[in-house]
C-alpha cells in the first residue's frame, strides 16, 4: 500500500499520451505456464516496475514527473516492462531460480505531481494512484509491451502476478475539485466521476480513517486516497470487468492491495467472479504489526477465497534475524501457531521485506540476510523475494526502501543462496507441501524438519555470528546415511551422518552457519499436498497436487461424493466439483488400486454465483458485550448455525447504532431467508417473528433494510 501525503496545492501536468491507451482485443497468452492456482513450488520475485530497469527510454515521463538522476525518490525513474523482459532474457531472474514475478499495478495512473517539502513532489511511480483500470500506465509500456512481458515470462517458465488496488483511485479533496486529479475514475477513457460532487455515490465520503476499528478502516479513506464504494453497482461491475482485461492478457496471479480496507463480503464475491472466469492464485495485503495476531485477518485468510501475505511470518523473521528482539523459540512458536490458525498455510506468501517496510539489510554483516532467505526458502508457504534484497540494498521507510536497483551481480552470496534453494520447491515435495517439526532448539539455533511422505528436508540455522554450538541428541526422519549440505558450504554448512534409528552423529554448528540436508523418494501411496482453488462451486474444476496418485484414473471424493475426473497423473489430478450440498468439505483421493490418501480439509463449495448484498437492521438495541450477527438458510449465511453466523455487524460509519449493517456475499438470483441474532459470549438471543425473505439480484449489488423483530 502506498502511503500518501498532506493535502496541498498541486501542479497538474497536461499530458497527451498516445501510446498504450486502448484496451487490447486479443486472447490470453497461449504460452501460459501450468497450474496457476498452485504456487507452493514457486519462488516469487517482487519488482517495483519503475525502479528495476529502464528498458525503453522512449516511454519515460517528462517534466516534473521524471528524475533521470534517480535521486528524487518520489519521481519516476524510468523502469518499465521492457526492462523486466531484458532481465528475463539475460538470465538474471531464471539464474536465480525465480519462477514468478510480482509487478507493480500496471494500470493507468494520474499524471499530477503532488508537492512535498522534502522530495520536491510525489508521483504515481508506484502504480497505486489509478485513474483508469482498463488502460496501461504508459510509462511502463503499452498493451503490446505487456503482452510481450507475459509471453517472454511464460517462455521461460515464469508466472506473472500483477498488483491490483480496487480500494481507491488517487489522492483527493472533498472540498477542492482542483486537487491533483481529484480521484477521477475513467472507464477505458470515458470519465465516470470524481471525488467532489460525487452524485452517483462512486466513492465513500466519511472522512479519513483513524484506524480505530476494522469498520473505520473499511468505509473511511485510507490517508487522502479517494475510497471506492464497491457496494455501488457501477463500481462493482467496473472492477470486475477491469480485472478481466488483465486476465485476458494471460496473467497468472493477482496481489490485491489493502484487503483490510475493503468489505469482506464484496471481496469474497469479487474472488468468485475471478475464479469463475479464469482461476488464478490471488493473495491479499493485510498488514500486521510486530507480534500482532488479528482474528479478522485469520478469518479473511480462511474464508475469502484468497490467500494473504504472511505478515506474522515476516515480522517474526525480522525480529529474530534482523533486530535480535526475539529468539528461535519465538520463531518456532510462530511456525506452529500459524499452521494451526490458517487453513491453507502452504498458500500464505512469506517474505522478509517489501515496499512498505524497512529493507531487511541495514548494514554490517550480510549473514542475517542470507539466513533469513534460507529460512524463508525452506519454510512452508510461498516465498517472495523483494527486488534488490539479493544485492543487499538498504533503505528505511518509503521512499528510501524503493530506490533504483543498484546492481545485477550474480556472484553475491544472497543471490546464490536463492539460486541453490529455490529449485528444491519443485524437486522435493517436503519443501513445497511438508509439515514442519522442530528437532533441536536454543535461543540461537533452530533445527527443523520438513516432511511429506518419505521426502525429508532437515535445516539447521545458527543465528549467532560469534558462537558455535555442539549439536547432540538430534534425531531426524532422514534414512540412514551421510548427507551433504545442499548449499555446498555456501553458508559454512557441512555433512552429517544419520544412523538407522534416526540419530544424527554429534557435530558442531558453526557461528552463523546454515545447512540444508535432504532426501527425496518416490511415493507408492497417495498423498495430497495442495488443492486449489479452495473456494469453488459445483461444476468447476479444481486441481489436486501431490505424490503417488498413480497413472491410472481413480476417484476424488468430496466427503463421500465422487467428482468427475478431468485429468489424472501421478502428481496432479484435475476434477470437476460434484453437485453436493453447499458448505465446507474434506477432499480425499482414492487410487485405482483402492488406496485412499490423506484428507485436505475446508474446501468451500458455494451455493452458486455470488453477489454482494448489504444487510441492514434497524432498532437492534444491545447491552454491553452484546453484538448483532446475521444467519440464514444458505451456506453463505451459516445455514442457521449460530456458530457460523456473519458478523459482528457494524454500527458506526455508514449507519449508526442502533442500526447495524454488513456487506455479505450471497448466492445470486436466489430468494433467501434470514434473521438477526444477538451474541454475548455463549448467550444467543434470536430475533422474533417470521424469517425475513429477500430476492437476491442476479448481478450487481443489493441492499435489504429491515427492523429488528421483537
Amino acid at each position: 500500500m502506498k502511503k500518501t501525503f498532506k493535502l496541498l496545492l498541486v501542479l497538474v501536468l497536461s499530458l497527451t499520451l498516445v501510446f498504450g491507451l486502448t484496451a487490447p482485443i486479443q486472447a490470453a497468452s497461449d504460452t501460459a505456464v501450468s497450474n496457476v492456482v498452485n504456487y507452493s513450488t514457486d519462488v516469487i520475485y517482487q519488482i517495483v516496475t519503475d525502479r528495476f530497469v529502464d528498458g525503453n527510454t522512449s516511454n519515460n515521463p517528462t517534466g516534473d514527473l521524471y528524475d533521470p538522476t534517480h535521486t528524487s525518490l518520489k519521481k519516476y525513474f524510468g523502469g518499465d516492462w521492457q526492462g523486466i523482459i531484458n532481465k528475463i532474457n539475460d538470465g538474471y531472474l531464471t539464474g536465480m531460480g525465480v519462477t514468478a514475478i510480482w509487478i507493480s499495478q500496471p494500470v493507468e495512473n494520474i499524471y499530477a505531481v503532488l508537492p512535498d517539502s522534502t522530495f520536491g513532489g510525489s508521483t504515481s511511480y508506484h502504480g497505486y494512484w489509478a485513474r483508469d483500470f482498463k488502460k496501461t500506465n504508459p510509462y511502463f509500456g503499452s498493451f503490446t509491451d505487456f503482452q510481450n512481458l507475459i509471453n517472454t515470462a511464460h517462455a521461460h517458465n515464469i508466472k506473472v502476478i500483477i498488483d491490483f488496488a480496487p480500494n481507491h483511485t488517487s489522492p483527493a479533496s472533498e472540498t477542492d475539485p482542483t486537487y491533483a486529479e481529484n480521484g477521477r475514475l475513467y472507464d477505458n477513457g470515458t470519465l465516470l466521476g470524481g471525488y467532489t460532487n460525487d452524485t452517483n455515490g462512486y466513492f465513500h465520503h466519511y472522512g479519513g480513517t483513524d484506524f480505530s476499528s476494522y469498520e473505520d478502516g473499511i468505509y473511511r479513506n485510507l490517508f487522502d486516497l479517494a475510497d471506492l464504494n464497491q457496494q455501488n453497482s457501477t463500481i462493482d461491475s467496473y472492477l470486475k470487468s477491469a480485472i478481466k482485461v488483465w486476465l485476458d492478457m494471460g496473467i497468472d496471479g493477482i496481489r490485491l492491495d489493502a484487503v483490510k480496507h475493503m468489505p469482506f463480503g464484496w471481496q469474497k464475491n469479487f474472488m468468485d467472479s475471478i475464479l469463475s472466469y479464469r482461476p488464478v492464485f490471488t493473495f491479499g495485503e493485510w498488514f500486521l504489526g510486530t507480534n500482532e495476531v488479528d482474528a479478522n485477518n485469520t478469518y479473511f485468510a480462511n474464508e475469502s477465497g484468497m490467500s494473504l501475505l504472511d505478515f506474522r511470518f515476516s515480522q517474526k523473521v525480522r525480529q529474530v534475524f534482523r533486530d535480535n528482539t526475539d529468539t528461535m523459540y519465538g520463531l518456532d512458536s510462530m511456525i506452529q501457531s500459524t499452521a494451526s490458525d490458517y487453513n491453507f498455510i502452504n498458500d500464505m506468501v512469506t517474505f522478509i521485506d517489501n515496499h512498505d517496510m524497512d529493507r531487511f539489510y541495514n548494514g554490517g554483516s550480510t549473514r542475517p540476510v542470507e539466513q533469513a532467505l534460507a529460512f524463508t526458502l525452506t519454510s512452508r508457504g510461498v516465498p517472495a523475494i523483494y527486488y534488490g534484497t539479493e544485492q543487499y540494498m538498504t533503505g528505511n521507510g518509503d521512499p528510501y526502501n524503493r530506490a533504483m536497483m543498484t546492481s545485477f551481480n550474480t556472484s553475491t552470496t544472497a543471490y546464490n543462496v536463492i539460486k541453490k534453494l529455490a529449485p528444491l520447491r519443485k524437486s522435493n515435495p517436503a519443501i513445497a507441501y511438508g509439515t514442519t517439526q522442530q528437532r533441536w532448539i536454543n535461543n540461537d539455533v533452530y533445527i527443523y524438519e520438513r516432511k511429506f511422505g518419505n521426502n525429508v528436508a532437515l535445516v539447521a540455522i545458527n543465528r549467532n555470528l560469534s558462537t558455535s554450538y555442539n549439536i547432540t541428541g538430534l534425531y531426524t526422519a532422514l534414512p540412514a546415511g551421510t548427507y551433504t549440505d545442499v548449499l555446498g558450504g555456501l553458508l559454512n554448512g557441512n555433512s552429517i551422518s544419520v544412523a538407522s534409528n534416526g540419530s544424527v552423529t554429534p557435530f558442531t554448528l558453526g557461528a552463523g552457519e546454515v545447512a540444508v540436508w535432504q532426501y527425496v523418494s518416490s511415493s507408492s501411496s497417495p498423498l495430497i499436498g495442495h488443492i486449489g482453488p479452495t473456494m469453488t462451486k459445483a461444476g468447476q474444476t479444481i486441481t489436486i497436487d501431490g505424490r503417488g496418485f498413480g497413472t491410472t484414473t481413480g476417484q476424488v471424493l468430496f466427503g463421500s461424493t465422487a467428482g468427475t475426473i478431468v485429468s489424472w497423473n501421478d502428481t496432479e489430478v484435475k476434477v470437476k466439483v460434484p453437485s453436493v450440498t453447499p458448505g465446507k468439505y474434506n477432499v480425499s483421493l482414492k487410487t485405482s488400486s483402492g488406496t485412499t490418501s490423506n484428507t485436505y480439509n475446508n474446501i468451500n463449495i458455494l451455493t452458486g454465483n455470488q453477489v454482494c448484498v448489504r444487510f441492514v437492521v434497524n432498532n437492534a438495541s444491545t447491552v454491553y458485550g452484546e453484538n448483532v450477527y446475521l444467519t440464514g438458510n444458505v451456506a453463505e449465511l451459516g445455514n442457521w448455525n449460530t456458530s457460523k453466523a456473519i458478523g459482528p455487524m457494524f454500527n458506526q460509519v455508514v449507519y449508526q447504532y442502533p442500526t447495524w449493517y454488513y456487506d455479505v456475499s450471497v448466492p445470486a438470483g436466489t430468494t433467501i431467508q434470514f434473521k438477526f441474532i444477538k451474541k454475548n459470549g455463549n448467550t444467543i438471543t434470536w430475533e422474533g417473528g417470521s424469517n425475513h425473505t429477500y430476492a437476491v439480484p442476479s448481478s450487481g449489488t443489493g441492499t435489504v433494510i429491515v427492523n429488528w423483530q421483537q
